[in-house]
């Protein structure tokens, strides 16, 4: 039983044979599997039942290498971007409904990162990154001018660049306030900045 602990605490049972006798223990390195094991070292089979004429084996690695987006778009919701948890609601339909909030707003939080890739550090490129990798298993590149935008800080333009949150809270800086002069009651927006404006172009909409 103790041999057996330490055997599962360290993950290492694999490499080695033992014999446990009634007056004694040995054990000696599995020469033999840890040959076989050290061959497929850095190896992987992705395997699927989509057939090679719908899905060539180049595309069944490109899909697998996709979750990475999926992963990217539960961590987007749990971090303080979208803050699915903690959930205080109790009965079901108001957890669904919760859940499905969330993935709306992570819906609009995808659009509006594809909308501001040129002045997010993000790659605006994706394209050009992909024909700059030597092999769909290489690791993955950035594009020409992502290397151009992070080393300046800057987009081609000259604006600076920002990370989502940080470019959201830039954003609420920006106010709508009520002005009242006398009998005169007037709506005055905050005038935004350069890099503001840049956003909102992208975004395609006046202020």
């Amino acid at each position: 039983m103790r041999v057996r602990r330490v055997r599962g605490r360290f993950k290492m049972a694999k490499h080695f044979t033992y014999v446990i006798t009634e007056t004694g223990f040995t054990y000696a390195r599995d020469d033999a599997r840890n040959a076989a094991k050290a061959a497929l070292d850095g190896i992987y089979v992705i395997r699927t039942n989509v057939p090679a004429a719908t899905l060539a084996a180049l595309d069944v690695v490109a899909a697998y290498k996709s979750l990475s987006h999926v992963e990217r778009a539960f961590r987007t919701m749990k971090s303080a971007d979208l803050e699915v948890r903690p959930i205080y609601h109790r009965m079901k339909t108001y957890i669904r409904a919760h859940v499905l909030v969330c993935m709306l707003a992570y819906y609009v939080v995808w659009h509006m990162k594809r909308a501001l890739a040129p002045v997010l550090v993000a790659d605006a490129d994706p394209a050009a990154a992909r024909a700059e990798r030597v092999s769909i298993v290489a690791p993955a590149v950035r594009s020409p001018a992502a290397f151009r935008k992070v080393a300046r800080r800057r987009t081609e333009d000259g604006t600076p660049l920002h990370s989502f949150r940080r470019l959201v809270r830039d954003l609420a800086t920006l106010t709508r306030n009520s002005v009242r002069l006398g009998e005169a009651r007037f709506q005055q927006l905050t005038t935004p900045t350069a890099g503001q404006q840049r956003v909102f172009q992208l975004f395609d909409v006046r202020w």
